[in-house]
């Protein structure tokens, strides 16, 4: 049931974040990131909320709530993953471990997407 939960909640997170962006970008231009920016705020927003109400105050199953967090938020935006992971860092007395987890994801993600674009781009992929 729990494969189901993510599927159905995966697919509202998509169209959700692709409607989001099309709002944005028609607004507020592509010049900026402006869409991807709010929507890992609003993301990240949407996982400290829902973690906390799914777990001590709605009456769903632990399936479901995997898929509202899962495949709902977590399609909708992996950033609020790792803001909940920072967070949890941190509520554990973990800081300096938090900003080594934050530094580490921005660098290395970085890294990562520029090395990606470059193996397409000198691969012809």
């Amino acid at each position: 049931m729990t494969f189901l939960y993510i599927a159905i909640f995966a697919l509202i997170g998509a169209f959700s974040r692709y409607g989001h962006t099309l709002v944005v970008q028609r607004a507020l231009g592509r010049s900026f990131p402006f869409a991807t920016l709010s929507i890992n705020i609003v993301g990240s927003f949407l996982m400290g909320f829902l973690f906390d109400e799914t777990l001590k105050y709605a009456a769903i199953s632990p399936a479901m709530r995997t898929g509202i967090l899962t495949g709902g938020v977590g399609t909708y935006t992996t950033f609020s993953t790792f803001s909940l992971e920072t967070l949890t860092l941190i509520e554990n007395g973990e800081a300096a471990k938090a900003w080594l987890y934050v530094v580490l994801s921005v660098v290395l993600s970085m890294l990562g997407t520029a090395l990606g674009a470059y193996l397409s781009h000198t691969l012809g992929v």
